[in-house]
């Protein structure tokens, strides 16, 4: 027989499961019926493809657990993982190769139906619990990925949903703030028993150097008169790879500006706008890193982020955000140093290569969420957005994505080293 604290603790645990299903359902909901074979970004899977994947993950990690058999071994197969290619390599299937909704949304049901039912009578505690844990976060990973990858369709595939942003503020005054040398934590250790990451692990202490950092993100307006400067045009800003890049692409300005007369409009996800110049702009790192150069400064390294933002508190403001606020607004408390909106109001580039810490060991349960990206072509971001949920707003949660890629909920803000 289970005890009381670990039948509460499986309560709140197939609690959050449901809430997690119930958002990204709700994305979902968000995508007129035929649009569900568009692909918004040439590096994703077709949106169909996350229906699926989201149950086959879940029935997949926990299905030897509870002892349930196989039912659709194909589709377990054919949804088990998503695609993060390099090199430019788009995927090239078509909307013919896929299986019809109503047999992925069948597929899903089943899954959902079979894995509620074995866990709810399950008396496995342990490893069940850091497998349920996986489980919700990964989910809620893909409610916010979906949601900026929905944002890249036109507005008449989508159908708008509850919450908007926030309305218009100020634009702050541009300025600094001093970071004195000292230690800061990297990383977390588990010894409260709380879930984390491989990636996350081991604690360890690192000593920064005194550096100063943009008391808040970039925002579109400072962005604007980057482009405005020529900056896109300027090769000498730009990594020889990153100018390759944005030649071949066509890359001109931010993914969330639209080119409207010798203006710009802002692409949010349900409607078009006057462009927030109070916002933090959403960008690319090869973006970021080169308005970091024409100011003369450079993106933070992981351990500089981490100590500027010593002391921030959780956001005070649940996921009801489509869109991002204001830099000046107080979404949660400043850092002790008084550098604001670090936690929750958008993504932030770090220049760190993602990579392990000393003492890495691969999860057992999911050998591949990080080890298969310890390749030198990813960078560390660390902040959350908006759409972040809540679980994953811990100050040792590692985001990381490619240096080109412009589509995530991502700013940045600049550091001057002493």
């Amino acid at each position: 027989m289970l005890s009381e604290s670990l039948v509460v603790t499986r309560n709140e645990l197939l609690t959050r499961l449901g809430d997690a299903r119930e958002e990204t359902d709700r994305v979902f909901r968000s995508v007129r019926p035929e649009a569900m074979y568009e692909r918004p970004i040439p590096e994703r899977h077709r949106i169909v493809f996350y229906v699926g994947h989201l149950e086959a993950f879940d029935w997949n990690l926990l299905r030897a657990n509870l002892g349930l058999k196989a039912f659709h071994a194909e589709f377990d197969r054919l949804f088990a993982f998503g695609i993060d290619p390099v090199d430019g390599k788009v995927p090239a299937d078509q909307p013919s190769d896929w299986p019809r909704m109503q047999q992925v949304e069948a597929y899903r049901d089943r899954i959902r139906e079979e894995l509620s039912a074995a866990l709810s009578n399950t008396s496995d505690s342990g490893e069940l619990t850091h497998l349920l844990n996986i489980s919700i976060e990964h989910r809620l990973m893909h409610a916010e990925t979906l949601e900026y990858m929905l944002h890249q369709l036109p507005l008449s595939a989508k159908v708008p949903q509850g919450g908007g942003a926030y309305e218009a503020q100020s634009v702050p005054e541009p300025g600094m703030v001093q970071i004195p040398a000292g230690r800061v934590t990297l990383g977390f250790d588990g010894s409260d028993g709380e879930f984390g990451w491989d990636n996350e692990f081991d604690a360890h202490v690192v000593s920064v150097p005194a550096f100063s950092v943009d008391k808040h993100k970039v925002t579109n307006g400072e962005f604007l008169e980057f482009w405005q400067a020529g900056g896109y045009k300027d090769r000498s800003l730009w990594e020889e790879k990153d100018w390759e890049w944005r030649e071949k692409e066509g890359v001109t300005h931010p993914v969330f500006w639209k080119p409207e007369g010798d203006d710009f409009i802002f692409r949010s996800m349900f409607h078009e706008a006057s462009l927030p110049l109070q916002a933090p702009v959403f960008v690319s790192y090869a973006e970021a890193a080169a308005y970091a150069k024409w100011t003369s400064k450079s993106l933070p390294s992981e351990a500089e982020w981490q100590r500027a933002a010593e002391g921030s508190g959780e956001p005070s403001m649940t996921r009801v955000l489509w869109d991002s606020p204001a830099v000046t607004t107080s979404i949660a408390k400043a850092s002790d140093f008084g550098v604001e909106g670090m936690i929750g109001t958008g993504w932030e580039w770090t220049s760190s290569v993602f990579a392990p810490f000393t003492g890495f060991k691969a999860s057992e349960a999911y050998p591949g969420y990080s080890a298969d990206f310890f390749d030198g072509n990813h960078v560390v971001m660390k902040g959350g957005s908006t759409r972040t949920a809540a679980c994953m707003l811990r100050k040792s949660f590692r985001n990381w994505f490619q240096p080109h890629y412009q589509y995530v909920y991502a700013g940045f803000r600049c550091v001057r080293r002493d």
